[in-house]
This record gives structure tokens, sequence and C-alpha cells, in this order.
């Protein structure tokens, strides 16, 4: 039986092995890429380490863009992003967990609704407010749709309703207001919940593409998602430089993940504790 056990946990090891190498080596490629040339990136057979070390490729993305603009347009969004999401989301998920009012429950199945749909559909709509807002090729373009997430207000929902409804009515009998009862209770015990909030807000305004293309024309006011895509057509053949772009662009999330993974992953596990 022993034998049979550690067959077993062996196959199983050897398995997530596989997924993990699976998974990562896209992304060591594209870190190896970035330090080739332009000619031994595209060398046959490929090989994946680099000769030498050459840094070429990053002084060519960061000339070519203005790398530094459309980096503090992507931070500023993303921050902007996250703290509306944050606030919003959370007011919102606080009145449909714990305030009974008229027609509660009907909202809160039309925002779950808004998940049943591609978010394709909401592009034209979108544009066109912001365009009768005179907002097409600025910055408050960028965020001004993404400030509220029914995905969000369903996590953070779930959160409030795991809580026991004695904390409340405890605060209540103390004289706490509803809003004494949320900052000073609840957003303390929720934290798991708003640090999962803000990595997948963050990761989604971070990389959104279709929606600052749409609205943003001019290179100094995009994001990084779609001025990286115009090396595309700037460099067609120099991959090192299209892989230094990507590079430089996911190392925020990728730092941003390691310093909360904890609270990730407790965050998720617990989005489904009660219903």
């Amino acid at each position: 039986m022993k034998n049979v056990s550690s067959r077993k946990k062996l196959l199983i090891h050897l398995i997530l092995i596989a997924g993990i190498g699976i998974t990562v080596f896209p992304f060591l490629w594209m870190i190896f890429t970035s330090f080739k040339t332009k000619g031994e990136s595209m060398a046959i057979p490929p090989t994946i380490l680099p000769q030498r070390l050459v840094t070429d490729s990053y002084y060519s993305v960061v000339t070519a863009l203005p790398f530094g603009k459309i980096y503090m347009n992507t931070i500023f969004s993303t921050l902007v992003t996250v703290g509306g999401q944050v606030i919003i989301c959370t007011l919102a998920a606080y009145s449909f967990a714990r305030i009974k009012f008229p027609g509660r429950d009907a909202l809160f199945l039309l925002v779950l609704s808004i998940l049943m749909v591609p978010g394709q559909i909401f592009l034209v709509p979108q544009y066109l407010i912001i365009q009768k807002m005179g907002l097409l090729d600025t910055l408050f373009a960028l965020f001004l749709p993404n400030l509220f997430s029914s995905f969000g207000t369903f996590m953070m929902r779930q959160f409030f309703l795991s809580l026991p409804d004695e904390l409340e009515e405890a605060a209540i009998l103390d004289g706490c207001g509803r809003f004494q009862i949320l900052v000073k209770i609840m957003v303390p015990l929720i934290k798991p919940g708003i640090v999962a909030l803000v990595i997948f807000t963050a990761k989604f305004a971070w990389n959104d593409f279709m929606w600052p293309m749409i609205v943003n024309t001019t290179t100094s006011k995009m994001t990084l998602a779609p001025a990286l895509s115009t090396l595309q057509g700037q460099y067609i053949n120099d991959y090192p430089a299209q892989m230094a772009g990507s590079v430089l662009a996911v190392i925020p999330m990728v730092i941003l993940f390691f310093i909360f993974q904890k609270q990730f992953i407790e965050g998720v596990a617990h989005t489904g504790v009660k219903g």
C-alpha cells in the first residue's frame, strides 16, 4: 500500500511539474528573447539561451515610444480604476448583502446579468457616452467606464455574507451608524477580499487593450498594451524589441502578485463561502 501511495504522489508531482514547465516556459522564452540579437531570435533551429546578453532591444523600445509617458498613463489609469472599484464595489456589495430595501434582489440580479453577456457589447454605448462628454483621446476616457464592476460587487458581497449578523447587531446596539459599521467593523474583516479585488482589478486595468485602443489614438495618451501593439508594425521582424516591451509591461504585475499572493489566494478561496 505504501508503494502504491508513493507512486501516486510521484505521478501527481510529475504532472504538476510538467504543468509548471508548460506555464513558465513562454515567460522565460520572452525574457531570453529580449536579450538576443535580431538574427539570433530568428535562428533555425531556435536557441533558448542568448549567446550574450544584449540590451539594445530595451533601448529601442524606450526610444521608439514615449515610454515614460505611457507608463505613467498606465499607472495612473490603474490606480484610479482600482481605487474606484474598491470604494464603489464595497459600498454596493455591503448594501446588497446587509441592508434590506425594496427591490434589492431584483437590482442585484440586474447587476449579475452584466456578467452573462460579453463585455464587447458595451463598447459602442460607452464610446458614445465618452464622445458626448467630449473626453475622447483623454486620460479620463481610460478609466471612467471601469470604475464599477459587477464581478467585484458580487465577490465583495460574498465576503459580507460570510460575516455573522451578530457583529452588526451588536454595533447597532452600541449606537453605530451604517457607515461606521462598514468602515470600522466590516472592512477590516474582509481585507483578503479587498486584496483579491485589488489584484483582479489591477491586472485587468494594466492589461486592458481594446478600450484604450478605441478611445485614444494619440500615442502619448495610450496605455502600455495598445502602445506595445504598435511595435509589431514598426518592428515587424524585431522580436527582441517586442519581447523587451512585454517584459517591461509585465514586471509590475508579477511584483504585485508575489507581494500579495498569500492574501490573493486566501481571498479567492473565501469568495464562495456563503451564497
